[in-house]
């Protein structure tokens, strides 16, 4: 039973390091995934005396992805109707040329100004709407829940590796007496710490395993049936097969971390 304790004790703080990093993975998938969403919805509309092309706008700011003409024809039918005894030609010529403008990633509200200001200095641009108000709200939610999930991560990871520490110390000082026995015989600090290499090593093994399955239930079973759009949505975002290779190389290097760590320090205190 005890050994049993020590083995949850090891493997329970290293599921809490891998079970952020596959939140981080999925995070920034389904993040990507909604800055993709939020780029193709958002334009900035364009007000130009003269007619102008992609070419043009590209010229002034790289990140204009796409360019789409507001058809003049279609403004100048809708304005004809409210008042009386006026052509639709004569509105039509009347009319400047506006323009729908895309951008090739979600920029910051900070960016999105200076291409504002660049776009009114072209000759010609009468006015640039950049909606800002409702850009700078989405933006900064996204900024904000970044910044916080961010802040988990890394303090849970922190105290989920001390933790790791104080277990290894713990096993380390379980096998003490056999580890002066070699170290008398000559051993190599490498040789010597091999029992703690292959406790960590195994219950890293058990620690991916049960990360890994936790999320594939969760993108197999239980987010389909969740009901949560977001979930449902993006459920191909939720785990890949790549993420376990990325779980090993992190629960290994941890392993490996933890004994050097914890051996190195036990020799500097012998000395």
């Amino acid at each position: 039973m005890k050994s049993v304790k020590e083995h949850l004790m090891f493997i329970l703080p290293l599921m809490a390091i891998l079970l952020g990093v596959e939140f981080v993975l999925v995070f920034n998938r389904v993040t990507s995934n909604y800055e993709e969403k939020l780029r193709e919805s958002y334009t900035i509309l364009v007000v130009s005396k003269s007619p102008m092309s992609l070419r043009r706008f590209r010229r002034i700011e790289p990140h204009i992805s796409s360019v789409e003409a507001i058809s003049k024809e279609r403004i100048a039918r809708q304005i004809a109707r409210g008042i009386q005894n006026t052509r639709t030609q004569e509105i039509l010529a009347a009319l400047p040329y506006f323009y729908t403008l895309h951008l090739d990633r979600y920029l910051s509200r900070t960016a999105v100004e200076k291409i504002r200001k660049k776009l009114l200095k072209v000759p010609g641009v009468k006015k640039v709407e950049t909606f800002g108000e409702n850009h700078r709200a989405k933006y900064n939610l996204f900024l904000f829940l970044k910044i916080v999930f961010w802040s988990f991560v890394v303090l849970l990871s922190l105290v989920s590796f001390f933790l790791i520490l104080k277990q290894m110390e713990v096993w380390q000082l379980a096998h003490r007496e056999r580890m002066q026995i070699m170290e008398v015989f000559g051993a190599p600090m490498l040789l010597r710490s091999g029992v703690l290499f292959r406790m960590g090593i195994t219950d890293a093994i058990f620690a991916v395993a049960l990360s890994g399955g936790l999320f594939a239930l969760l993108k197999y079973y239980w987010a389909p049936r969740s009901g949560i759009e977001i979930l449902v949505d993006r459920q191909a975002l939720l785990f890949e097969p790549k993420d376990l290779a990325i779980l090993a190389a992190i629960a290994f290097t941890l392993v490996i971390s933890a004994v050097m760590n914890v051996t190195i320090r036990s020799g500097e205190v012998r000395e």
